[in-house]
């Protein structure tokens, strides 16, 4: 039997209807989600902001991807939790200046709980600098990212 050949390059599609100012309802597939701005910015505060959703996209990015790798050295994850604090540079959202790196550094704090030693973590910590599109994006943005791995069993 021949073996299905995965498309490598294929088009994203999202739409969004804007009712409000702040407000984007977002819909993909069958999904639908609001990025929003809080109440004290004029919003709505239905959803996370454009830029809450970007750094919240670099979590999912980090935990789907981490998952893989795992998964494709017979590793195993038991829990995981990821949290990123993100030093952000305000002046371009509000009009003051035209900020080339909005971002200039994040850490990403990533807490598993494994089987697996911290030491057989190493290859799965390299692989994900290698393949997680969303950490990839902000990197050549010009932000420095920090991983900080914390391996328990």
């Amino acid at each position: 039997m021949a073996e299905a050949k995965v498309k490598t390059e294929v088009t994203m599609k999202i739409s969004a209807t804007c009712p409000h100012h702040s407000r984007a309802d977002v819909s993909v597939r069958d999904v639908e989600t609001v990025i929003d701005e809080p109440t004290e910015r004029g919003g709505t505060n239905l959803g996370l902001t454009p830029t809450e959703t970007m750094v919240a996209a670099l979590i999912g990015c980090t935990n789907v991807i981490t998952n893989k790798i795992v998964d494709s050295y017979d590793m195993k994850i038991d829990a995981m939790d990821v949290d990123v604090e993100a030093q952000f540079d305000r002046r371009g959202v509000t009009l003051q200046d035209d900020v080339q790196v909005p971002f200039p550094s994040m850490t990403l704090n990533i807490n598993i709980k494994s089987p697996n030693s911290a030491d057989e973590f190493e290859k799965v910590k390299v692989d994900l600098q290698k393949f997680c599109p969303i950490a990839k994006v902000i990197r050549e943005s010009g932000t420095t990212i920090t991983e900080n791995w914390n391996i328990s069993s």
